[in-house]
C-alpha cells in the first residue's frame, strides 16, 4: 500500500530522486537518487505503488513500498513508459528504425507481464502520438488505433482481435473512463467536402446503421481533442483549426462541442469571441468549466444543458484545474503570462486567494486536494528553473532553486486512487509557512520624464468584466443568450432616450434662461432639443465665427478675396439686415466689381431668399449697394 503521504519526483541535471511530501519535503530514502543526466524517462502506476524509470541502459520496475527491484529489461533506448490500470502490463516505446537496405524496422512498442517480466506483444508503432494502447479500468479490454481502425483486445490476450471498429479514415479514439458497459468515442477527419464527425459507440456494438449512440458532425475541423466525463455520459469535443480563414486569430480558429451518450448533441454558444484555450470537466461530472476569448480571456462553467452557471469575469488566464475532489478550481495564466491564479471555491463561488506564480510552466494538484506544485521545467524555460508547493489558501510552503548551471526537466507528484484521501473543510485563512514570502515586482508603464512628477492617470486598455452568477433567478425560466441580452440592452437605450427627450421638451421641467444681455452675432448655447435643429445652429455659429475673422482681416488692411467679399456680404445681410454700420462698398471696391443683393442671395443660398429677402427690402435703405443696376 502506497504511503500515507504523496511523494514529489524531480528528474534533473542533478539526477533523478525522490522528496517527502507535506510538511517535511526531505528526499525520500525509499528511492536511492539515481545520480547523471542520463534518466529520460519515469512513471507510476495508477495507484502509485510501482515506479518504471529508464536510466539509458535498462528500465527498472520497482515496487515503492517496499523498495524491492521487480524487474530489469534491456531497453536503452525507450523513451515512454505507461502501467496498465491494474498494473498487470508495462507499455514501453522506444523510436522506430528502418535499415540501411530499406527493409522493414524491428517491433518497438513491447507490452511486458509485470509479474513475470516476459513480453506478451510486440506491435510496430512509428509515431509517438497516441502510442500507448488504452485499457479500460478493469483491463478487460484494450483498444489500439491501427491503419484507421480500431482493435479490440480482451482480457490482455494481444495475439487474438476480438473486435474492429471500421470507418474511414479514423483519426483518433478515446475509450470512455468507468466501468461497464464502455463506450468509445472516434473521430474521422472530413474530406472532399463531407463535414467531420465524432460518434459514439457501446462496445461490441459497432455494425449497423443504427449502432453509434450519437453523431455530432462540424465542418471547422482540423483536428480535435475528445474529453470523456468521469461518469462516461458525455463527451466534450474541441474542434480546432490550423488557420483562420477570417484573419481573426494566429492560433485558428476552435468550436466546443457536447455530444451525451443518450444521443443528444450541442454547440456550447461561448459568450466572447477568439481561442479555447482550455476545457475540463469537474470530478462530479455535472458541469464543466471552459477558458476561452481573446485576452483578457473569460472563464465559465456550464451545466450539462450547455447553459452557463457562473462567470469569472475576464482576467489574464489561459488554463483551468480542478482539485481531485472538485470543490476547488485553480484558473492560472501560464506560459506567455505572468502566472497569476485565482483559486474558487466552486461551490460558494468565492475567491479563496490570489497568489502568483512567476515563470511557471507547469501545475499539478496534490492527491490530497490541499496542495498545489508549480514548476519552471527546461526545455521550455532554460533559466530560473525549479519548483513550489502551495497551499491553495495562497501560501509558500517549500521552495527548491535548482543551481544556475542546472536543468530541471520533469517534476510530479505520486498518484493515489480515489477515495484514500477524505475531503476537507475549505478554509480562506492562509496558513503558516516557513518560507518568506515574495512579493511579485510589478513592472510599471514608462512615464516620460515630463509626467513622472504629475499624478498618475488610471487608464485600462481592456475593461474588466467582474464575476457574475449566471443561475437562474426565482421566476425566470432560464438565463438570456448573448442575442436577447444585447436586444434587451438596445431596447432600455431607446427608452431612456425618448424619456429624456420628453423631459426637455416639457415647460414644467425645462430651466427657465436667466435674464442677460446677448450681444449681437451670438446665438444661444441652450439646445432646442430638436437634433437637426441643433445642427443648423452650430453650423450658423461657424459661419459668424468666419465673417467676424474676415471682418478683422478687412479692417486691417488685408486684401480680400472675390470669394471672401461675396459670402461675408450675404451672410451678413442675413443675420445683421437690421443694424448695419458696415459699408460693403469700400469692400466691393477692392474687387472691382458692384454686386446685386440678389445675385449673392441666388448663388450663395437660394434656399434662404424666402426666409431673408422681405426684411432686406424693408432696410434697402440701410445698405451701400446701388439696387438699381
Amino acid at each position: 500500500m502506497a504511503p500515507s503521504t504523496p511523494l514529489l519526483t524531480v528528474r534533473g541535471s542533478e539526477g533523478l530522486y525522490m522528496v517527502n511530501g507535506p510538511p517535511h519535503f526531505t528526499e525520500s530514502a525509499l528511492f536511492p537518487r539515481e545520480s547523471g543526466k542520463n534518466c529520460k524517462v519515469y512513471t507510476f502506476s495508477k495507484d502509485g505503488t510501482l515506479f518504471a524509470w529508464g536510466n539509458g541502459e535498462k528500465i527498472n520496475v520497482i515496487n515503492v513500498t517496499n523498495k524491492g527491484l521487480l524487474h530489469s529489461f534491456d531497453l536503452p533506448k525507450a523513451v515512454c513508459l505507461e502501467f496498465s490500470p491494474k498494473n498487470t502490463i508495462l507499455a514501453t516505446w522506444q523510436p522506430y528504425t528502418t535499415s540501411k537496405d530499406g527493409t522493414a524496422g524491428i517491433p518497438n512498442l513491447q507490452l511486458y507481464d509485470v509479474k513475470t517480466g516476459t513480453c506478451l506483444k510486440s506491435f510496430i508503432q512509428k509515431k509517438m502520438q497516441n502510442w500507448c494502447p488504452s485499457w479500460s479500468e478493469d483491463e478487460s479490454i484494450c483498444a489500439r488505433n491501427v491503419n484507421n481502425e480500431v482493435h479490440f483486445f480482451e482480457n490482455n490476450n494481444f495475439n487474438t482481435i476480438a473486435n474492429k471498429l471500421h470507418l474511414q479514415k479514423i483519426n483518433d479514439f478515446v475509450l470512455s473512463p468507468g466501468p461497464q458497459p464502455y463506450k468509445v468515442a472516434v473521430y474521422v477527419p472530413g474530406s472532399k467536402g463531407a463535414p467531420s464527425f465524432v460518434r459514439l459507440y457501446q462496445y461490441p456494438n459497432f455494425d449497423g446503421p443504427h449502432a453509434a449512440l450519437a453523431n455530432k458532425s462540424f465542418f471547422k475541423a482540423d483536428k480535435v481533442t475528445m474529453l470523456w466525463n468521469k461518469k462516461a455520459t458525455a463527451v466534450l469535443v474541441i474542434a480546432s483549426t490550423d488557420v483562420d480563414k477570417t484573419g481573426a486569430s494566429y492560433y485558428g480558429e476552435q468550436t466546443l462541442h457536447y455530444i451525451a451518450a443518450n444521443g443528444e448533441s450541442a454547440v456550447v454558444q461561448l459568450p466572447k469571441n477568439g481561442p479555447i484555450y482550455d476545457v475540463v470537466w469537474n470530478s462530479s461530472s455535472t458541469e464543466f468549466c471552459a477558458v476561452y476569448g481573446f485576452m483578457p480571456a473569460k472563464a465559465t462553467i456550464f451545466n450539462l444543458k450547455c447553459d452557463p452557471v457562473f462567470d469569472f469575469g475576464t482576467g489574464p488566464r489561459n488554463a483551468a484545474y480542478y482539485s481531485p475532489h472538485g470543490h476547488i478550481l485553480v484558473l492560472a495564466g501560464f506560459g506567455n503570462l505572468r502566472g497569476q491564479m485565482e483559486v474558487w471555491d466552486v461551490k460558494n463561488y468565492k475567491l479563496i486567494s490570489k497568489p502568483v506564480a512567476s515563470d511557471s510552466t507547469y501545475f499539478a494538484w496534490c492527491p490530497d486536494g490541499e496542495h498545489i506544485l508549480t514548476a519552471t521545467c527546461a526545455p521550455r524555460l532554460r533559466v530560473n528553473n525549479g519548483y513550489k508547493i502551495w497551499h491553495y489558501t495562497g501560501s509558500v510552503l517549500h521552495k527548491y532553486d535548482v543551481p544556475s548551471n542546472g536543468e530541471l526537466w520533469q517534476v510530479s507528484w505520486q498518484p493515489f486512487l480515489d477515495g484514500i484521501f477524505p475531503v476537507k473543510t475549505i478554509t480562506y485563512q492562509a496558513v503558516r509557512s516557513d518560507v518568506p514570502s515574495e512579493e511579485p515586482k510589478v513592472a510599471t508603464a514608462y512615464r516620460p520624464p515630463a509626467l513622472r512628477n504629475k499624478p498618475v492617470t488610471n487608464s485600462k486598455l481592456h475593461e474588466e468584466e467582474p464575476p457574475q452568477n449566471m443561475k437562474p433567478q426565482a421566476g425566470n425560466d432560464k438565463p438570456l443568450s448573448k442575442t436577447a441580452l444585447k436586444n434587451q440592452r438596445k431596447h432600455e437605450a431607446k427608452k431612456a432616450a425618448k424619456q429624456e427627450a420628453r423631459n426637455e421638451k416639457s415647460p414644467d421641467l425645462a430651466p427657465t434662461p436667466a435674464p442677460q444681455s446677448t450681444p449681437r452675432n451670438t446665438v444661444s448655447q441652450s439646445t432646442s432639443g430638436d437634433p437637426e435643429i441643433d445642427k443648423k445652429i452650430k453650423n450658423l455659429k461657424k459661419k459668424l465665427k468666419a465673417i467676424e475673422q474676415l471682418k478683422e482681416q478687412a479692417a486691417a488692411g488685408k486684401q480680400l478675396e472675390k470669394n471672401q467679399v461675396i459670402f461675408m456680404c450675404f451672410m451678413y445681410a442675413c443675420s445683421h439686415y437690421h443694424s448695419s454700420p458696415f459699408h460693403y462698398k469700400q469692400l466691393f471696391n477692392q474687387v472691382g466689381e458692384r454686386i446685386n443683393l440678389r445675385i449673392i442671395l441666388k448663388t450663395y443660398g437660394i434656399y434662404l431668399v424666402k426666409y431673408f429677402y422681405t426684411e432686406t427690402e424693408k432696410h434697402r435703405g440701410r445698405y451701400d449697394v446701388d439696387h438699381d443696376e
